[in-house]
């Protein structure tokens, strides 16, 4: 009986220390390390109170006040808080978990147990993946000196390696094989070798898919489903079927079980290895190894998310509403569509290979054909500035009345006005061969334009245009590929999207040239600038310049009229050295919460460390004197300095959680 009231009290001391602890800490806690915290605490001290001092009084018969009251039994308690405290700063500091603007986790974060489980599983594959890399000798490819032969032999051993690693490692490597922007020509080719092989989904997998993710029962949503997929990769796949309310053909894009959550393993790894890379490398430094990664995982991340094509569709389709060209994009059923399951209009038609089949039937003309796929591209990327962004022959189609269709924009590029105006330009220079132009619209598109070599780039870029004279047909690959090789030379990079643009225009001129090899892309480029120019420009005619002249003239007259009288009150403040520079650090709401939470830290601490030192003072103070009231000194000192302990403590975990703190 004795030792059940004795663990209630210690159930009671546990539970005042949580309280009072999570109290004195003042965040927003988690429940499950304030628990352990103030077990911790709790079975500590008490060993060590009991070791030190209890074991050698007869505790058992003590009258219940006179424990209480005890001195020994108030420090103990006070040791219990102070010691639950630092555990909760050690539980925090080890504990990598994001959180929210007021302090709480981000959903979807795992307890403690699954964190350990994954995060052990997360460093068994890392080193497997390090292991495999080493074996290839990557390792060593890196320390030898950059020749042909010897970037042969690391392309080779990186193919290899990625390959073995399999999953989104050698999509990683398909992505890379398309800057050719960056790579050399032997990377570019080995790259190219590598061939993902997935699995389709069994048909279990499917059903409990559709079970799981549509808004409504699958006999409710489809007239027929047929369980065979039409095309499968490493992300979903594809099945035909047809719907319930008014019998149309559709197809169903289902994405993979546990795609998401594999994915988010490989690409951490993935991260991991290419920082990695970085830092063992000047040659992956220069590249942007790692960014490249970052730029790939994050595209990935959005094609794992069929609201996001559902988005992309619906941007493109919306910008070519007004288009004379006659291209057609699917129409998404959004009623049946989420993140996971994605319901098409079935586009009847061949691929763009297999054009003759359709244009037999049809009236529609093979050039006309080719032509309306490039000029809706150019719309797509110069005029809407949302474009798709993998236009290989498999995404584009020909209808049975001989229309284009574009197909699958989980890859979609977005240019923002400056940088269509930058193509624009870059392209208008080239047609005229005119390198200054040229480099005004290239500094527009790189992302570190000052401080390059002006005129050694004007002299490369003339070079470059003499090359492509007297040419009878441009070819953009050429084009670009030279473009990208001076850009290298000169150490300039791209901004991400311009070189997505870019690339996409090269595959779709090896698409469309695979169906027409004497289709001029560089002259239909001419033509689509000419029929469009009032949408670059939007001044077609001498009347409408006038006008627009007169327009920008009326809005300055105000601004004119003022000049003169403030140019005299700025000329006048300088001769009196009246002149002032305000900075308004505070117009901004985020500036300021930022600097307001790091001041009342840093006030904290000030009055932690001022608790500390004058405790610390008054502790010396009380060993010279001899009267009875050094015992209240020193009692005053030992709680300022408990005190001190707690704020500093409290201070301490608050930082780390403000570090914490998801943007």
């Amino acid at each position: 009986m004795h030792y059940i009231w004795m663990a209630l009290q210690f159930i009671a001391v546990g539970f005042v220390i949580y309280v009072v602890s999570g109290r004195l800490i003042g965040t927003k806690l988690n429940f499950l390390k304030r628990v352990l915290s103030a077990t911790l605490s709790v079975v500590f001290t008490t060993f060590v109170y009991w070791y030190s001092y209890l074991r050698h009084t007869d505790y058992k018969n003590e009258d219940m006040v006179q424990a209480v009251t005890n001195v020994s039994t108030l420090v103990w308690i006070g040791s219990m808080l102070l010691i639950a405290m630092l555990f909760y700063l050690i539980l925090e500091l080890f504990d990598p978990i994001q959180l929210g603007a007021k302090g709480e986790r981000l959903t979807g974060q795992k307890n403690i147990v699954t964190r350990f489980r994954s995060r052990f599983h997360r460093q068994k594959r890392l080193v497997e993946v390090f292991q495999i890399a080493f074996k290839h000798g990557i390792g060593k490819a890196l320390k030898y000196k950059r020749t042909y032969e010897n970037d042969r032999y690391l392309a080779i051993a990186l193919r290899n390696m990625l390959e073995e690693c399999g999953g989104i490692f050698i999509k990683f490597g398909q992505v890379l094989s398309a800057r050719k922007d960056i790579f050399p020509t032997v990377f570019i080719e080995e790259l190219s070798k590598l061939q993902q092989h997935v699995k389709p989904m069994t048909t279990e997998q499917v059903e409990k898919r559709l079970e799981q993710d549509l808004a409504m029962p699958i006999s409710q949503v489809f007239r027929s489903f047929n369980k065979q997929p039409i095309a499968s990769g490493s992300i979903g796949q594809v099945h035909k079927a047809v719907l319930q309310e008014n019998g149309k053909e559709v197809v169903v894009k289902i994405l993979r079980t546990d795609i998401r959550s594999i994915m988010h393993k490989d690409l951490d790894i993935l991260l991991h290895f290419s920082s990695w890379l970085v830092e063992e490398s000047t040659w992956a430094e220069n590249l942007g190894f790692h960014q490249l990664a970052k730029g790939f995982a994050n595209s990935l991340l959005e094609e794992i998310n069929f609201e996001m094509e559902e988005r992309n569709m619906e941007q493109v389709s919306n910008s070519l509403s007004k288009s004379k060209n006659n291209v057609k994009i699917p129409h998404v059923y959004k009623q049946y569509s989420n993140e996971y399951v994605l319901v098409l209009e079935y586009m009847h038609g061949v691929s763009i290979y297999e054009y003759q089949k359709v244009l037999e039937s049809t009236k529609v003309k093979k050039y006309d054909l080719l032509s309306s796929i490039y000029d809706s591209f150019l719309e797509q990327m110069l005029v809407a500035g949302v474009f798709h962004a993998d236009p290989h022959p498999g995404n584009i189609y020909v209808l049975n009345n001989g229309t284009a269709a574009f197909l699958d924009f989980g890859a979609v590029g977005r240019l923002g006005p400056i940088q269509q105006k930058g193509l624009r330009t870059l392209f208008i220079g080239i047609e005229r061969n005119d390198p200054g132009i040229v480099l005004e619209g290239l500094k527009t598109l790189i992302e570190n334009p000052d401080g390059m070599d002006e005129e050694g780039l004007l002299q490369a870029l003339s070079q470059l245009l003499i090359q492509l004279q007297y040419l009878d047909k441009i070819s953009t690959e050429e084009l670009v590929q030279t473009l990208f090789t001076v850009i290298q030379h000169y150490e300039l990079k791209l901004y991400p999207m311009v070189g997505v643009a870019l690339r996409a225009l090269i595959t779709l001129e090896g698409t469309l040239n695979g169906v027409d090899s004497t289709f001029d892309l560089f002259s239909e480029a001419k033509h689509f600038t000419a029929k469009n120019k009032r949408a670059f420009v939007s001044i077609s005619s001498g009347t409408e310049l006038k006008e627009h002249l007169q327009q920008e003239l009326i809005m300055l007259l105000p601004m004119l009229n003022q000049l003169p009288r403030k140019l005299d009150h700025i000329t006048t403040r300088l001769e009196k050295g009246q002149m002032k520079v305000k900075l308004d650090m505070f117009s901004n709401k985020e500036n300021t919460l930022f600097i307001s939470q790091w001041f009342s830290l840093f006030i904290l601490l000030m009055v932690g460390i001022t608790f500390g030192v004058i405790s610390v003072a008054l502790l010396a103070i009380s060993q010279f004197i001899d009267t009875a009231y050094a015992v209240y000194l020193n009692t005053v000192s030992y709680l300022g300095l408990f005190l001190s302990a707690v704020l500093l403590v409290r201070l301490s975990v608050q930082a780390i959680r403000n570090s914490k703190r998801a943007l």
